[in-house]
């Protein structure tokens, strides 16, 4: 064929092993992985950017909606640029661009996840009458932990809370950068008759 990029096909998803590793556990297994590493994952996230994260999950909450209309087209982008970096790491434009592609969805997915399994946590906690923040990392850690009985549920909840972690993000980034307070304003708006 000429040029090889080391993209030969093998008939197989690359890296198969994981798939069959997680269908090879118990479902106690995976019940007690999913908990303790969506636990550990949300207590490290809310720990190290206690302001930013909070402030995130509140407003995800707010409107789950406009953050998920949001989230979908931006995960398919990460999802199209961490795969684009995988693809072309084993060429020489790869050994600088693909590297930093591929982190690049190494850290935006698993935040964007863990900002969306603690506001869906949060938001079953409120229903309980527990509306505090660790209430809702504990919820939510439960909910991903009681996923791992399938594996087709787990896939649906990660993805669902990604792209609602995603959005709010995105939301979060490219929003308004001044005050959303009326009293916080130094001038009045025009108001118009």
């Amino acid at each position: 064929m000429g040029w090889n990029a080391g993209l030969e096909p093998t008939g197989q998803f690359a890296h198969v092993w994981v798939l069959e590793t997680y269908r090879s556990l118990t479902p106690v297994e995976r019940i007690g992985g999913q908990f303790v590493g969506a636990l550990v994952a949300a207590v490290v996230l809310l720990g190290l950017v206690q302001e930013h994260s909070s402030r995130a999950i509140a407003k995800s909450r707010r409107s789950p909606i406009i953050s998920s209309c949001l989230g979908f087209p931006s995960l398919l982008v990460v999802l199209t640029i961490s795969s684009t970096g995988y693809l072309i790491l084993g060429s020489s434009l790869g050994t600088f661009f693909g590297v930093i592609f591929v982190v690049f969805g190494i850290t935006v997915i698993p935040v964007a996840a863990v900002v969306g399994l603690v506001a869906i946590g949060q938001s079953m906690a409120a229903r309980f009458g527990r509306d505090t923040l660790w209430f809702g990392v504990l919820c939510g850690s439960l909910v991903c932990g009681l996923a791992g009985l399938s594996l087709a549920v787990t896939v649906v909840l990660v993805g669902t809370a990604t792209t609602l972690g995603l959005g709010t993000l995105v939301r979060i980034l490219l929003g308004p950068g001044g005050t959303t307070s009326p009293e916080d304003r130094s001038v009045p708006p025009a108001n118009k008759i």
